[in-house]
């Protein structure tokens, strides 16, 4: 379950909670909180498997660029071997073989620095939401605590003048 959807469940959990009169206190159902928090704490790992996904994804493509890079490459000098009589041909061989290694090298870096730039959002934003959550819940427990201690607080005595 996609982490966003349970921080919305978990704001119309508050925004559909009754308000303690004459307070900023809400009652919430402590059953449904607790559900959703449960489901934070699975969908979280989710997001980081998401994370891992694209990281590994980005290491195959590596692989792969690296892979074709050395074909090309040792096509290239197995071709320049053959025609070291064409001193022109072998050198364009050359060059061609390096730019597609440059290109490749190029193409690998654009994807790894893509793919931590995404993971790094995606694990920024999470944090981010996560802080906001737990701070709200501190801030809800508080609050509740702090009427509790109020309400039970004996009256004041009235003194008979």
């Amino acid at each position: 379950m996609d982490i966003l959807h349970l921080v919305d469940r978990l704001e119309e959990l508050f925004n559909e909670s009754r308000p303690i009169p004459l307070t900023h206190s809400v009652v919430v159902d402590e059953d449904r909180v607790l559900e959703i928090i449960d489901q934070m704490r699975i969908s979280i790992p989710e997001e980081v498997k998401k994370s891992q996904q694209v990281l590994a994804q980005r290491d195959r493509v590596m692989a792969q660029a690296q892979e074709e890079a050395n074909r090309t490459l040792t096509l290239a000098k197995r071709r320049g071997e053959e025609s070291l009589s064409r001193d022109s041909v072998v050198e364009a061989a050359h060059e061609r073989a390096e730019q597609i290694l440059d290109q490749a090298r190029a193409d690998v870096e654009s994807m790894r620095s893509e793919a931590d730039e995404y993971a790094v959002e995606t694990l920024a934003a999470l944090e981010d939401e996560l802080t906001r959550l737990l701070n709200q819940t501190r801030n809800g427990i508080a609050k509740m605590s702090a009427e509790r201690e109020r309400i039970m607080e004996p009256p004041e005595l009235v003194r008979e003048a």
